[in-house]
């Protein structure tokens, strides 16, 4: 049956869901559930769309194909491109904060993190007055290329990417094959198992180590990403209590903060304030921003929901830096009971938001998110 190793991936990968060790409740179990479905989805779309010898880029993580902390405030773009081939990447530039393209020596698994081969943002690119690019390249090794578009406001306009590998640009693949459905089907199955392991096992290698409830000072995220620093931490508060975040606004282009699951997923960024970015995030007269991240309203605009999450991921994300951002730069934290909130928030009154106000909010978040998944 050709299905056969996708049905047992599938298996495989819901007992590993089952089995993970931070799972509490009901909840956290249909969440896992939730998240494998969207892997299912993604690793099918991958295996069965793609040709190596015709490259078309994918977006193999979105909101409802979730992997690797995502960052709500990215559109992800990426193929694998094969070594000693000539390919290029031409496009037209957005009104995006940043663009940065990268390539991986290799995929991310429960046991290795690939080397960057090469990275850097769309400063290096050619841009003609209409916005449109063209980059060539010619890979020394096998390699996974990644597109990143990143969003400051999601108003901004998105840009438009494509590639070519040049000596088969014009022609066509074969007609599919018995052994290549079968490959394509195994291999699907092959990378969904993989997919799961990878990333249950990523956030024990950067984040479960840390002490909890403390964010890391800023630092150049490992992977070698060009011009973003991170700040990152795990928490763990009851439903009564609230995590107080003040950080200085910066010289910094672009400003993300998001929490994660356990299963180093966002939380869900459409329907609720689970992230805030720059333009999102309301600043203090002071210089500095102040996030109140809880499970129950504190009434200000500035709060990111934990959704019933008393366990997860803080990350914050600066990028299209032109300088080393140091410790004062970043972020420090403060877990008080949800009533001491506004005592610790010098700007209260200017913080607070009506119910009518957040959910308009909220509508925006939707309207702008519909706008950039199928503009």
């Amino acid at each position: 049956m050709y299905t056969q190793p996708l049905v047992d991936a599938i298996a495989e990968s819901e007992r590993l869901v089952k089995e993970a060790d931070f799972i509490e409740s009901e909840a956290d179990l249909l969440e896992g559930l939730q998240y494998l479905a969207g892997c299912v989805a993604a690793c099918t779309h991958v295996a069965f769309d793609y040709d190596r010898d015709h490259p078309f880029l994918h977006s193999g993580t979105g909101p409802f194909t979730k992997m690797g902390l995502d960052n709500p405030d990215t559109m992800y773009f990426g193929t694998r491109v094969v070594a000693g081939n000539e390919y290029v990447v031409t496009g037209k530039r957005g009104t995006t904060t940043d663009v940065s393209f990268q390539l991986l020596g290799g995929e991310y698994t429960d046991e290795v993190v690939p080397d960057s081969e090469t990275a850097f943002d769309d400063r290096k690119l050619d841009i003609a007055a209409d916005g449109t690019f063209e980059w060539r390249f010619t890979p020394d090794s096998n390699a996974q290329l990644v597109i990143r578009e990143v969003y400051n406001d999601w108003s901004a306009e998105r840009g438009s990417f494509a590639i070519a590998r040049t000596d088969t640009a014009g022609t066509a693949p074969p007609a599919l094959t018995k052994e290549l459905i079968e490959r394509r089907w195994a291999t699907a199955g092959k990378q969904l198992v993989q997919r799961v392991k990878t990333w249950l096992q990523f956030p024990k290698w950067f984040y479960d180590n840390l002490p909890v409830n403390t964010l890391t000072a800023p630092r150049l995220t490992p992977g070698g990403l060009a011009t973003q620093y991170s700040s990152v931490g795990h928490y763990d508060i009851t439903e009564d209590q609230a995590i107080v975040i003040t950080l200085p606004v910066t010289d910094a282009p672009y400003l993300g903060f998001q929490l994660g699951s356990l299963w180093y997923i966002s939380l869900d960024y459409i329907n609720h304030q689970t992230s805030l970015n720059g333009t999102q995030a309301q600043a203090d007269p002071d210089g500095k921003i102040r996030i109140v991240v809880a499970d129950k309203s504190p009434g200000v605009t500035n709060w990111v929901e934990t959704l019933g999450h008393g366990k997860g991921y803080l990350q914050f994300r600066w990028q299209r830096v032109s300088r080393a951002l140091t410790e004062a730069d970043g972020p420090t934290m403060e877990i008080v009971d949800l009533g001491e909130v506004a005592g610790k928030l010098p700007y209260y009154e200017q913080n607070k938001i009506s119910k009518d106000d957040w959910r308009q909010r909220i509508a925006l978040r939707q309207k702008l998110i519909g706008n950039r998944m199928v503009g």
